[in-house]
């Protein structure tokens, strides 16, 4: 599921590096790996003995990325009905000694944390970004999902397994995108438009909805800052529907072996959507109240800034999402994911995310028959504990990094008025909100003011305060 990325280019010693820089201190984000866990990372790893070197797989990932968790290989099953898609996963518990210096470090940082201008990386670099990555022309270990769809794109046999692989490209996004509209893409490429559309329409059947978030920039020119975004292709979506479809397989593998950890989400509250529709009055998005959530979400463009910022204001109906762990065939009462529409796991991550390494021993495990591994069995219970603690930590930094950003974007317009919507009133407070503007596409606190803010409504605000050094930016009714 999205976050709201964002990205900077940054002088060292500029206003906005700094303030980065001190928001990392100020949340005592990890900084650099102990020497035993740098020299446990430095280790070979535990090889498997299924050889699948033969399968030219591929990455697709941000040019800059090195950090490949995933690598797929897509082909038509042999009885001319259907497809076969071949997922490859970084195998990091081939890696990790269970209870050593590395496996602690990992549960103490638990995600991987990013800001606009650089990441603090769950694993040390040398494992996430080398032996473990899957790079091209580099053979490592990996858990091999083999997945069989149907002609509809319909999951009808899963089977995982260790294997050894060794991917063939790193594609990006654009060059995939060129290749597929242009036709030059070989089958095994061309396929992820195919295989990506029919789950993208069983998606809409099922009642799911993926967001495309597009990627908020802020670019800093001549001693000012300049906001833009990097709207999704649709072979970002296509992608993440193999990933998607393997979580899904994932969640259902877990629950018919009965033990496992799956990624759930309740219905978004009446409140979150009416924030929303609120926003989308301010946004001057039409919005009729017989069509649903997915129904806008699906009918907006990416490219336009004005949808760009409701896309991003989307994400916060994803906040109530949990880990839930079962086990000894005693099912959950809550099994599913609401954006998913279907029940769903976190597998395909693990050089990012802490849990997706349990989830794969879970699996295999599950593919095998066998009872789970006893370090698994172990952590399971304080799993979703930790990774609550995790995900508020990575939340917090982004918030406080949007907070930052937004206040280098106007920390020179401190005066200006601006066209904005209140989308949100405090019930003990009605002179405190939150409005969102027109443009640029800022979400900031308003106070003041001698009655109650107008909830829905337009107004002008006036830019009170844009602090970089605080990270507030604030409004007053004009």
């Amino acid at each position: 599921m999205p976050c709201r990325h964002i990205r900077a280019t940054c002088v060292p010693g500029a206003p906005l590096q700094a303030a980065l820089s001190a928001l990392r201190t100020g949340l005592g984000v990890p900084g650099s790996f102990p020497p035993g866990v740098l020299e446990e990372a430095a280790r070979p790893p535990r090889l498997p003995p299924h050889d699948a070197t033969d399968i030219p797989f591929l990455t697709i990932d941000p040019p800059t990325s090195s950090d490949l968790d995933q690598a797929m290989h897509l082909s038509r099953r042999e009885n001319g009905r259907g497809y076969r898609v071949r997922y490859a996963i970084a195998d990091v518990a081939a890696f990790v000694t269970p209870g050593g210096a590395l496996d602690a470090e990992a549960h103490r940082r638990v995600t991987t944390l990013y800001f606009p201008d650089e990441k603090v990386p769950l694993h040390p670099t040398r494992l996430s970004e080398g032996t473990a990555s899957l790079l091209p022309d580099q053979t490592c270990p990996a858990v091999l999902w083999t997945i069989d769809l149907d002609a509809d794109g319909r999951t009808e046999s899963v089977d995982v397994r260790r294997a050894l692989v060794r991917s063939r490209a790193k594609l990006d996004y654009a060059h995939v995108q060129k290749s597929i509209d242009d036709g030059t893409a070989e089958e095994p490429l061309a396929l992820l438009k195919e295989i990506g559309t029919l789950r993208e329409r069983l998606e809409v059947e099922r009642g799911g909805i993926s967001l495309n978030v597009p990627e908020q920039e802020i670019v800093e020119k001549d001693g000012t800052y300049e906001l833009g975004y990097r709207a999704p292709l649709p072979a970002d979506a296509w992608n993440a529907q193999i990933s998607l479809l393997t979580g899904m397989a994932a969640a259902d593998l877990m629950l018919a072996h009965g033990t496992g950890v799956l990624r759930t989400l309740p219905a978004a509250p009446d409140g979150a959507v009416g924030r929303l529709r609120r926003t989308a009055r301010a946004l001057h998005i039409d919005w009729p109240h017989h069509v649903s959530y997915a129904q806008l979400v699906r009918s907006l463009d990416p490219h336009l800034p004005r949808h760009a910022a409701f896309l991003q204001e989307c994400t916060t109906l994803l906040r109530g999402a949990g880990y839930t762990v079962f086990r000894g065939g005693a099912l959950p009462d809550v099994t599913s994911h609401a954006a998913v529409a279907a029940p769903y796991a976190h597998c395909t991550a693990p050089l990012r995310r802490l849990v997706d390494r349990y989830a794969s021993e879970l699996c295999l495990a599950a593919a095998a028959d066998e009872p789970p591994p006893d370090w698994v069995l172990t952590a399971l219970d304080t799993l979703p504990k930790e990774m609550a603690e995790g995900s508020r930590r990575a939340g917090t930094v982004e918030r406080e990094c949007v907070d930052i950003v937004e206040a280098a974007l106007l920390k020179d317009r401190v005066g200006d008025i601006f066209d904005g919507c209140v989308v949100d009133v405090m019930e003990r407070q009605p002179t405190v909100g939150t409005v969102q503007l027109e443009s640029p596409a800022v979400v900031a606190r308003i106070e003041g003011g001698t009655g109650t803010l107008p909830l829905g409504e337009r107004l002008r605000v006036r830019l009170t305060q844009a602090d970089l050094g605080t990270a507030k930016v604030r409004f007053a009714p004009a």
